[in-house]
């Protein structure tokens, strides 16, 4: 896997699991969220972020312990 740094290619990977319509007002507002914060912090480190999701660890939900079942 790639790792990335553009913040449009770090918001396109977290989002395509949702299958989002593109033209929706909605995921148009949430992309515009999303690049202005990675945007941000990229500009107070003075570099781009890199984000490697290979080495992201595996977060396991426990869906019962919050009555989600």
């Amino acid at each position: 896997m790639n790792a990335y740094t553009r913040p449009d290619a770090i918001i396109d990977f977290c989002l395509a699991p949702l299958n989002l319509n593109a033209d929706a007002a909605a995921t148009q507002e949430t992309r515009r969220r999303l690049e202005h914060v990675l945007r941000t912090y990229q500009l107070r480190l003075a570099q781009p972020v890199e984000v490697d999701f290979t080495r992201m660890p595996t977060l396991t939900i426990n869906e019962a312990a919050h009555g989600y079942e």
